[in-house]
């Protein structure tokens, strides 16, 4: 069982616009979309943050991967 912290991430001002409107659109999303979207939302983390890929990728459920 994993916890959900997309909610935390929508509402925190250090997320990036990007990031959160990708989070938002997940949730409602099909699962092929979803992890399009999560992806989405990874890169503007790791774009626009201090975050290295692999905690960006982390905090959105992501497994390890690529951000480029």
């Amino acid at each position: 069982m994993s916890f959900d912290i997309s909610p935390l991430l929508i509402h925190s001002d250090d997320v990036p616009p990007q990031a959160k409107v990708a989070l938002m659109a997940a949730r409602d999303a099909s699962a092929g979309d979803r992890e399009l979207l999560l992806e989405a939302a990874a890169k503007a983390l790791y774009w626009k943050t201090p975050l290295g890929c692999g905690e960006a990728r982390e905090l959105v459920g992501l497994a390890p991967g690529m951000c480029g």
